[in-house]
This record gives structure tokens, C-alpha cells and sequence, in this order.
């Protein structure tokens, strides 16, 4: 690290180092995700499914187009996923107070016990790798995850975080 004016570092990385972090990032992920791939492997559902039944729970009420934005996915991808989500009676769509054109989103109970499954699948790997790792890498690794997002992701996740 070098001191920069007024107390500030900088870290220079070879590009060597971002190469071992950004496939340890693509290993992490195989891990984060291969638990609820094995959940829904038997279900017909597949991460696309999971990530709505995540935010959706995390936002009860979620509009289709705020879900649009959140996913970053096409309107016909979605609405496939929502199809099938609704029809085996995990989601249940109803059209909106002020617009009726709006469809506001919520888990049912069915969903809710799915989601629970595969969030708990989740945090009980985050919460092994958060222990290894102590409070300080946790931290540190927050740090990094939102400043590698771009300025409307991070936007949409911290009105996410914020409860909203």
C-alpha cells in the first residue's frame, strides 16, 4: 500500500491477484448456488425461479416491473418464470389498488416454505464462510460485493437493504 496526501491508500494488485480473486469469485458462486440447485434440481425450477421467489419474499407486494428492474431479466423470461411459479401455487399475482394494470407479487404459504428451504441453504453457507473468515473479512467483503456493483444496482440494493 502507499500513502497517498491527507492519509489515504491505495492497493495496488497485479493482475495476477485480480485473476485468483476473480476465480475465486466464480468458485465461491458455484458453491453459493449448488444448494439450491440441488433443492430445485427435482422441481422443474431453476435459478431464475429461485432469484423471484428471493426477491419477492423480500419485497411482499413487489410490482412485476420493480422485479423487472431487480433481475435485470427480459419481460418474456420473467413472465415464464412467474407462469409456472403461479400455476404450482408458490406466488399468487393481484392487480394493483391505484393501477389496475400493476401486478403486485407475494409468496403463499407454499412459496414461503420453498424460499425458506433454499435461503437456509444459503445463509447456513454464508454463515460458515462469515466465521472462517471473522468480522473484519466480512466487512471487507461487503466492501468490495457493493463496490463492485454499478450505480443502479447498488441504488436498488441498498433501498433493498433499507427495507424498501
Amino acid at each position: 500500500m502507499v500513502e497517498r496526501p491527507g492519509g489515504e491508500s491505495l492497493l495496488f494488485l497485479t493482475d495476477e491477484q485480480l485473476r485468483k480473486g476473480i476465480e475465486a469469485m466464480f468458485f465461491a458462486y458455484r458453491g453459493f448456488t449448488a444448494d439450491p440447485d440441488r433443492i430445485l434440481e427435482g422441481m422443474d425450477y431453476g435459478r431464475a425461479h429461485h432469484r423471484a421467489l428471493h426477491f419477492i419474499h423480500r419485497a411482499p407486494g413487489t410490482t412485476v416491473s420493480n422485479l423487472l428492474s431487480i433481475l435485470g431479466v427480459t419481460k418474456q423470461s420473467l413472465n415464464r418464470v412467474l407462469r409456472t411459479l403461479i400455476e404450482d401455487g408458490l406466488v399468487r399475482s393481484e392487480k394493483g389498488k391505484a393501477d389496475a394494470r400493476e401486478r403486485h407479487l407475494h409468496l403463499t404459504e407454499k412459496g414461503l416454505v420453498l424460499e425458506r428451504e433454499l435461503s437456509d441453504a444459503q445463509r447456513a453457507r454464508m454463515r460458515a464462510a462469515y466465521r472462517a473468515a471473522g468480522p473484519a473479512a466480512v466487512a471487507g467483503f461487503r466492501q468490495v460485493l457493493e463496490a463492485m456493483m454499478d450505480p443502479e444496482m447498488r441504488r436498488q440494493y441498498n433501498r433493498l437493504r433499507e427495507g424498501g
